[in-house]
């Protein structure tokens, strides 16, 4: 195993935060210098770059959220000449303005070494066919794995999301040993295999490596029994980097290493902003140490975890993340998040990993139904039986009621990204 891992693997922690130290002074000077976001920002704050001393200094320094980067639309955020930038990505901008994100071309070297090393520790060798089925465009999943697994020195099929019966025949007759893709579309695709009549454990898969949106351990539980292939999380966000910030080794399968060479994590109090000291759990704030066009500082990702000690590598773990703080949903006075409702419906007999949160009022009350997917070939009396179960187990795991509706197969939208859990109704 040692033989295959590159250089920065093999550091002792010393030597690991003796490099991040270097690197996060020259990321801080960089950004004051080149931003005037950040130069604003640590004017206020009285804070010099050199006032960084220690890793623990950087706790003095301020965040930065996704309102930052919105409203310095569309380039404010940029740290080096226009003409220096070699690619740019964005989000959606469902909520409102997209955030921008871009790169020199040494960050594209970067970020394919990073999704390299990624692949590499799923289990992903020179020579193996990825099909990578992120979308392609102003996202950053599909461009960013398939550079990674051709750095790897891997074949790629660029599938792109979409044409799920394509997607199927594809993986029959191209026989690729990885995929890459949300862990929600990957269940589509069962669907469609099992549609086809086709065993999805007959196929040449070996290994699924999932991310863009939280999963749990029972997703992989069904991922892995029902394809029999190996599961694991690959973790990343457009405003750090892409995917490939962080991967779950495939030996262990214990949580995503954090790339620490790369990306300096901390876990906060998402109230208070405090930082927590590892093992406790918290929002993950993220520091790009590498990057050129768009170093960030302090970014905020809003995602739920624990920092813990590296197992599989030197690099510490984050803890698989299951919700997002934004992704909250305060019912009545109690905390619930939709991974906890994916948990309870894929434990129960009938129902299918398919589900949405639809949030109404009546009268002053929120109400909330999970509205999920029966199994195909469930009985009215086992749909009957499973919303029973669904809404006790909610009732007695999270602390409140919930109304359940069972529905059909296949009648819930399906996407080939993210998939929509949470629709709100309420005025």
């Amino acid at each position: 195993m040692t033989a295959s891992l590159d250089s920065a693997e093999r550091m002792s922690r010393t030597e690991l935060e003796a490099l991040q130290l270097g690197r996060l002074r020259t990321t801080l000077r960089h950004a004051y210098e080149s931003v005037a976001h950040y130069r604003a920002a640590f004017d206020r704050a009285g804070l010099k770059p050199e006032d960084c001393r220690s890793l623990a200094d950087l706790a003095r320094f301020p965040f930065t959220t996704k309102a930052d980067l919105r409203d310095n639309y569309p380039f404010g955020m940029f740290a080096v000449p226009e003409d220096r930038v070699r690619r740019i990505h964005a989000s959606s901008g469902t909520t409102g303005r997209p955030t921008v994100v871009g790169y020199t071309g040494k960050d594209l070297e970067t970020w394919a070494d990073v999704v390299a090393r990624s692949i590499r520790a799923a289990g992903g060798r020179p020579g193996h066919r990825i099909h990578v089925a992120y979308g392609y465009g102003l996202f950053t999943g599909g461009l960013g794995a398939h550079y990674g697994a051709e750095r790897l020195g891997c074949t790629v099929i660029p599938a792109s999301g979409g044409m799920t019966a394509r997607q199927v025949q594809l993986i029959r007759d191209f026989r690729p040993d990885i995929i890459m893709v949300t862990p929600s579309y990957m269940l589509t695709l069962l669907d469609e295999f099992e549609r086809q009549g086709v065993d999805p454990r007959a196929t040449s898969l070996k290994a699924g490596i999932f991310g863009a949106e939280p999963w749990t351990e029972e997703m992989r539980r069904e991922i892995e029994e029902r394809f029999g292939i190996d599961a694991v999380d690959i973790y990343g966000l457009s405003e750090v980097m892409g995917p490939g910030v962080a991967q779950e080794c495939v030996e262990t399968k214990d949580g995503p290493h954090i790339w620490e060479d790369h990306f300096y994590p901390e876990v906060v109090d998402p109230f208070t902003g405090e930082v927590l000291p590892d093992g406790e759990r918290g929002e993950l704030v993220f520091t790009s140490l590498t990057k050129e066009a768009m170093p960030v500082i302090r970014y905020r990702t809003r995602d739920l975890t624990r920092l813990l000690p590296g197992t599989a590598r030197v690099f510490r773990r984050m803890e698989k993340v299951t919700g997002r703080s934004d992704d909250l949903v305060i019912l009545r006075g109690v905390n619930l998040f939709p991974t906890q409702i994916e948990e309870i419906a894929l434990r129960t007999p009938g129902v299918s990993p398919h589900f949405q949160l639809r949030l109404t009022r009546e009268g002053r009350l929120d109400v909330l139904t999970v509205r999920a997917e029966a199994r195909p070939g469930a009985t009215p009396e086992q749909r009957a039986a499973a919303a029973a179960s669904v809404a006790a187990a909610v009732k007695d795991g999270i602390g409140v009621s919930v109304g359940v509706e069972i529905l059909d197969p296949e009648t819930l939208e399906r996407s080939a990204g993210k998939f929509r859990r949470i629709v709100d109704e309420r005025d």
